[in-house]
C-alpha cells in the first residue's frame, strides 16, 4: 500500500512539473513575443519621430502651410504613436542636433530584375551607404548610381483603408473626386495613391464616412511593375525589404514589386 501510495504522489509531483513547466514556457514565448513586438513598435515610432522632427524643421509647424507635416502627423496616428510622443518630436525640431541629420535617397538593384528606392535620414551617409551597400549584397543585388533607378518613379501620397465592402464604392467616389491617381482594392484594403499634396484633402472628405486610415505616408510608385517568378530570387527579395527596413537610417523603402 505504502509503495502504491509513493508511485500515485509520484506521478502527481511528475504530472504537476509538467504542467508548471509548460506554463512557464508559455509565459516566456507570450513574454518574447511582446517583447519583439515592443521593440519593432518603438523603431517605428522612432522613424515616425524624426519625419515628424525633420518636417517641422523644414517647414514649420503650422499645419495648414506644412502638408508634409500634416502627413507625418497622421500617419502616425495610424500607428497609434501617443500624442505625447508627436508633441515632443515637434519640440526636438528646433533642436540643434538635427543640423548634423541629411536626408538622402538611395537607389539599388533588387533580387529578379526589382527596383528601389530608399529614403533615409542620418548623420553618417558613409556609415549609411556601407550598411545598405552591404545588405543589398548579401540579397542579390546593388546599390545604383543616382538617377538608373528614380526616373521609372514618381512621389506619391498613400492612403490604405480596411473597409467592408459596403463602403467601397463611397470611398471610391470620393477619392475620385478629390484627385485620386489610383485606387486598387482587394477582399481587405482599398489603397489609394495621389498627388502629395493631395494626401490631407482626400484623407479629410473619406473622414466624413467616419472611416480612417490604417496607414497613411509618401511613398514612390514605379510606373514599371515587376513580378518575381523565381522562388530563390523571391526569398531574397523579402529578406532584402526586411534587412533594408530594420535598418536604423532607413525611412522608407519603395519597390517596382508587383504587389507592392
Amino acid at each position: 500500500m505504502l509503495v502504491a501510495n509513493c508511485k500515485v504522489l509520484g506521478l502527481k509531483i511528475f504530472f504537476y512539473y509538467i504542467l508548471v513547466m509548460a506554463g512557464h514556457s508559455k509565459f516566456k514565448n507570450i513574454m518574447f513575443r511582446k517583447g519583439a513586438q515592443d521593440k519593432k513598435r518603438a523603431k517605428t515610432f522612432g522613424k515616425l519621430g524624426r519625419e515628424i522632427q525633420i518636417a517641422s524643421k523644414l517647414g514649420g509647424t503650422d499645419l495648414n502651410l506644412n502638408h508634409r507635416l500634416r502627413t507625418a502627423i497622421d500617419s502616425a496616428k495610424a500607428a497609434n504613436m501617443p500624442k505625447d510622443n508627436i508633441d515632443r518630436a515637434i519640440k526636438r525640431s528646433f533642436d540643434n542636433e538635427l543640423n548634423n541629420l541629411e536626408e538622402i535617397k538611395y537607389e539599388g538593384f533588387g533580387p529578379g530584375g526589382t527596383l528601389f528606392i530608399i529614403d533615409t535620414m542620418t548623420d553618417n551617409k558613409n556609415r549609411t551607404v556601407s550598411e545598405l551597400r552591404q545588405i543589398f549584397s548579401k540579397n542579390g543585388g546593388s546599390i545604383a548610381d543616382s538617377g538608373n533607378v528614380s526616373h521609372t518613379f514618381k512621389r506619391k501620397g498613400e492612403l490604405v483603408y480596411k473597409i467592408e465592402k459596403s463602403f467601397e464604392s463611397k470611398i471610391f467616389d470620393l477619392a475620385v473626386e478629390f484627385g485620386a491617381d489610383d485606387i486598387i482594392t482587394d477582399n481587405e484594403n482599398c489603397i489609394i495613391y495621389c498627388e502629395p499634396e493631395k494626401i490631407n484633402n482626400i484623407k479629410e472628405k473619406v473622414s466624413t464616412l467616419s472611416i480612417e486610415p490604417t496607414s497613411i505616408s509618401l511613398t514612390w510608385i514605379s510606373s514599371n511593375k515587376i513580378n518575381i517568378n523565381n522562388k530563390e530570387d523571391e526569398k531574397k527579395f523579402f529578406n532584402l525589404i526586411n534587412e533594408l527596413e530594420d535598418n536604423e537610417d532607413v525611412q522608407n523603402v519603395s519597390s517596382n514589386y508587383g504587389i507592392s
